[in-house]
């Protein structure tokens, strides 16, 4: 396996889903890409279960949230992305911060955001 691409860590993509879902889908899918070329090895799974579950059933939706928290727990860091924090996003971020994964925010264009210092967030 020569020339084998390392890569640095496994980043949970953390954006809306909610609202106009195709459309935040394929943010999430030019997330992960940047993610990559970050180095990183995206995790988005609002990008998968959207394939096989419905959000707009509460019981899919609540599925879909419990299964994103147990990869969440598997990942290095989480990469929030958008100026919007939604009701799922603040529910990622607050797991993340209580099992102290680092939290990085990113615009919609994937520029880091300046924060307050003391706000919890890494820079970026």
């Amino acid at each position: 396996m020569e020339n084998m691409r390392v890569f640095n860590s496994f980043v949970y993509v953390c954006s809306p889903l909610r609202g106009d879902i195709e459309r935040n889908i394929n943010r999430a899918i030019g997330y992960s890409r940047f993610v990559y070329a970050e180095g990183g090895i995206p995790l988005a799974p609002h990008i998968i279960f959207t394939r096989f579950l419905d959000d707009e059933d509460p019981a899919d939706r609540k599925a879909g949230i419990e299964m994103g928290i147990q990869l969440l727990r598997k990942c290095d860091e989480l990469w929030v992305f958008g100026e919007k924090i939604t009701e799922g996003m603040d529910r990622e971020v607050s797991v993340a911060k209580a099992l102290k994964i680092p939290v990085k925010r990113f615009n919609e264009k994937c520029q880091a955001l300046l924060l307050p210092a003391g706000d919890g967030y890494e820079r970026a």
